[in-house]
């Protein structure tokens, strides 16, 4: 028995099944994600301090642009099909598979690069204002401590009041141990760490690693969703958008293995199917097109 409307469209929808399908789940798929960008405007707005500059833009801008380019590709993979063209399907379909492989894997690059950057929260401003003497000299301390603070929270008032849970280092620590907390540390029995500050943005200062005791720190995180609201957001929008990437390249690597099995046994199915992946597809680079701006921009 044959499903009605698998292939053709309805008469009174103008759509077939699988069309009418998709578009109640990205509606699904849009209360999803609308929800964590609510979340995330009133989470922002409460706060009286949100960090700024914390996420590489030109990756970011690059990682936008391959997923551009992954829609432009797979609608011509949809319309290589409706010309009758299976060898142009191939060779569009297998661009936008490498776009999303390229995609995940910058993304891998740029968490592996938040889980082993690390901040240091001391116990009081005059404690971490000595370590950045240490570590970019007695003239440039103060300076660079403030300088750091203002542009972590996108302040204008570079003479802003420091607390504890304020004043912040950020910068690796010597071997880059994945996800160290204080509290390893002192079980482990150790008493300082070698860390190595970043300078601040638009500089070419280079601060010297430091020694830095425990018993001075109240706090040590790598920037990891534990680390603040802010990375809680990021992880879990990101990660959640990397799994939609995901899972579409694996539908389209499925419709282009299965390719000349659909073209010989129904054509018109085939290029249904492509479309219906590449609405879903084009929902992905939505959604990141509002994230890029979101959590890299603003």
């Amino acid at each position: 028995m044959e499903i009605p409307y698998a292939v053709k469209p309805r008469p009174d929808t103008g759509l077939y099944n699988a069309k009418l399908g998709i578009w109640l789940f990205l509606a699904s798929e849009v209360m999803l994600f609308g929800g964590l960008f609510s979340s995330y405007i009133l989470l922002r707005v409460g706060a009286d301090l949100w960090p700024h500059g914390m996420l590489n833009i030109p990756i970011g801008t690059f990682n936008t642009f391959v997923l551009i380019a992954s829609s432009v590709t797979v609608v011509m993979s949809w319309a290589s099909l409706k010309l009758g063209k299976l060898d142009a399907f191939k060779k569009y379909m297998a661009l936008t598979i490498l776009c999303a492989l390229g995609f995940l894997s910058v993304k891998s690059f740029e968490y592996h690069a938040k889980f082993t950057h690390y901040d240091v929260w001391f116990k009081d401003a005059a404690t971490a204002e000595k370590y950045f003497k240490d570590a970019y000299g007695e003239e440039k301390g103060v300076e660079a401590a403030r300088k750091l603070f203002v542009e972590r929270f996108h302040l204008q008032n570079t003479k802003a009041t420091y607390d504890a849970n304020q004043v912040q280092i950020g910068g690796h620590i010597e071997g880059d141990p994945l996800c160290t907390t204080l509290k390893k540390l002192l079980a482990a029995k150790k008493e300082t760490i070698q860390f190595t500050p970043d300078a601040p943005f638009g500089t070419h200062d280079h601060p010297k690693p430091i020694e830095v005791k425990l018993s001075d720190v109240i706090r040590l995180s790598s920037y990891v969703p534990s680390h603040s609201t802010y990375f809680a957001i990021y992880f879990t929008i990101t990660a959640l958008h990397g799994l939609h990437v995901l899972g579409g390249a694996i539908v389209l690597t499925y419709f282009l293995l299965t390719a000349d099995k659909w073209w010989k046994k129904n054509p018109e199915q085939l290029a249904n199917r492509v479309e219906v992946g590449g609405l879903f597809w084009h929902f992905v680079d939505l959604v990141w097109i509002f994230l890029f701006p979101v959590l890299y921009l603003l």
